[in-house]
């Protein structure tokens, strides 16, 4: 069984910082590739930023510049530090891991940690 665990959401002032957390817990083989994606009310969910084995990363124009990915393989656990924070960021953030097993390639979520931006 594979769980996502995430943590370091909250409030916090436009212009402030957050540093989420996600860490994969249970028995896993290689991770190929984690994503953070985040969700509003009546929005689809989107991709905010991934970082692959090879620490390949990726962002949205809208966040390039002040959030920043990275991922520690020795914890299983990826880090999402958010910079400048704006009203706009507000959403519910995500935490997605692509992971193989004997099976093949396999997709998991986390249950997703509450951003609130405002003053």
């Amino acid at each position: 069984q594979v769980q996502l665990v995430e943590s370091g959401g909250g409030l916090v002032q436009p212009g402030g910082t957050l540093r989420l957390s996600c860490a994969v817990a249970g028995s896993i083989g290689n991770i190929y590739a984690m994503t953070w994606y985040r969700q509003t009310p009546g929005k689809q969910r989107e991709l905010v930023a991934q970082i692959t084995n090879a620490d390949i990363t990726h962002y949205i124009d809208d966040v390039k510049g002040r959030f920043t990915i990275s991922r520690d393989s020795n914890k299983n656990t990826m880090y999402l530090q958010m910079n400048s924070l704006k009203p706009e960021d507000t959403a519910v953030y995500y935490c997605n891991a692509h992971i193989y097993s004997d099976y093949g390639l396999n997709e998991y979520w986390g249950q997703g940690t509450q951003v609130t931006v405002s003053t």
